[in-house]
């Protein structure tokens, strides 16, 4: 095995999110050619497709030089494993520099497009605080949780065609509001969240165990499952989320590989009552990833992800517990995580609670809800082999009005 914890000839900034320990996926698109593959290393971005051109990469001929990750993804763990030695290889060996140099371009310099296509999508309500805090809100005087909440990863399925890169723009939706009133969306919401991409397909009826995470899912992407709260309350009983949440979803331009995540793998919450024998894993984990949420600059939360209640495991077991397959290019999220202190709240229905305590930002400005022109960015950082911190870079989108064309005869002006 490669030591990912040495030197590499690619200069690295300190604090940079992108060390050699980290090596996340992406798409980009050059000034000067097609969408290709790509892995990010400082500020710079390696052609995978160039390297593999140039027979730096064995075996992977074709599989950079697309639009998406999808390929590589379906190659399995064994591929993912040889390419990311072979890589690590390369940026730390000072004699390969000449040649892999001709492969490097400056991050400023290229355009992140959406990593992969996605199949299908899934958003669950693993964080036991955020739906403590929900319930807290939305049903006071009575019990927080659902009564299944302890014994199953609550979810729902999401709408794959809507999830988009970071950087473009999220409009603001139309919706039904309440009886006879259809208009714009008051109550729009961001969900902080961190979501896992399936490489490796699974056969309809064979569910998956817990413990087979890793031969499943390649990696990690930040998530930002955008809501309109208005639109959710009116519509959501007794069927659940529907046009409140399928307008957009936000995901980091970097996949980071769960290989570069090991050294973050920590023991997850007690869980009681202990899960059903589906639900279970002798090797639980969780990861010791730390969000932080900006809100038009101002930092206004840092949700753990470790304090999760249900594991990334035990998510893909539920997911497919009926015999659900799982396709290439599949993502499921966590849903907004939040932890037990007022500055870890994974959304901002909870950070003003459900708009009677606005937040005050950085300005001097107040929101109980997002208003047009708001820029929300999601960062994320672990820790990496060798005491390296990896990140995933910024999740962003800014909040643009909503279309007047979206009006239909009998709606409010």
């Amino acid at each position: 095995m490669t030591d990912e914890t040495g030197s590499t000839w690619v200069p690295v900034e300190e604090g940079s999110p992108f060390p050699l320990s980290n090596l996340p996926y992406g798409v980009f698109t050059p000034a000067d050619g097609p969408p290709r593959v790509g892995v990010a290393i400082g500020s710079q971005v390696a052609d995978l497709a160039a390297l593999a051109g140039a027979g730096l990469l064995p075996g992977m001929d074709g599989a950079f030089a697309l639009g998406s990750l999808n390929s590589f993804l379906a190659h399995g763990p064994r591929a993912w494993a040889a390419v990311r030695e072979r890589l690590t290889v390369l940026f730390s060996q000072p004699e390969r520099r000449p040649a892999v140099s001709r492969a490097l371009r400056p991050l400023e310099s290229v355009r992140l497009r959406l990593p992969f296509e996605v199949a299908d999508f899934v958003d669950f309500y693993s964080s036991l605080d955020h739906a403590a805090n929900m319930g807290r809100m939305l049903r006071p005087g009575e019990a927080s949780l659902p009564p299944a909440w302890r014994h199953l990863p609550i979810g729902y399925h999401g709408r794959a065609g809507t999830v988009v890169v970071s950087g473009r723009p999220v409009v603001r939706p139309w919706g039904q509001l309440s009886e006879g009133v259809f208009g714009p969306s008051a109550r729009l919401d961001f969900e902080a969240e961190v979501g896992f991409v399936v490489g490796v397909a699974s056969r309809r009826g064979h569910p998956l165990a817990a413990a087979s995470l890793a031969e499943h899912v390649f990696g990690v992407v930040l998530v930002n499952d955008w809501s309109a709260r208005d639109i959710q309350a009116w519509e959501y009983r007794p069927l659940g989320p529907f046009l409140g949440k399928s307008f957009a979803t936000s995901i980091s331009p970097w996949v980071v590989p769960l290989a570069a995540l090991r050294p973050a793998r920590v023991a997850p919450p007690p869980q009681d009552p202990p899960p059903l024998p589906y639900l279970a894993d002798a090797d639980p984990w969780s990861l010791a990833l730390e969000l932080e949420v900006r809100l038009n600059a101002s930092l206004v939360s840092r949700p753990p992800f470790a304090g999760v209640y249900w594991t990334p495991g035990q998510l893909l077991a539920h997911l497919t517990s009926n015999g659900a397959s799982v396709r290439t290019g599949d993502l499921f999220a966590s849903g907004a995580v939040s932890g037990p202190e007022p500055g870890q709240r994974g959304s901002l229905m909870e950070l003003a609670w459900n708009g009677s305590a606005p937040l005050t930002l950085a300005d001097g400005s107040t929101r109980a809800w997002l208003a047009d022109g708001d820029t929300v960015s999601i960062s994320g950082w672990a820790p990496g082999a060798g005491g390296s911190r990896l990140g995933w870079g910024a999740l962003t989108a800014a909040i643009h009005p909503a279309l007047p064309t979206m009006a239909v005869p009998g709606s409010p002006p």
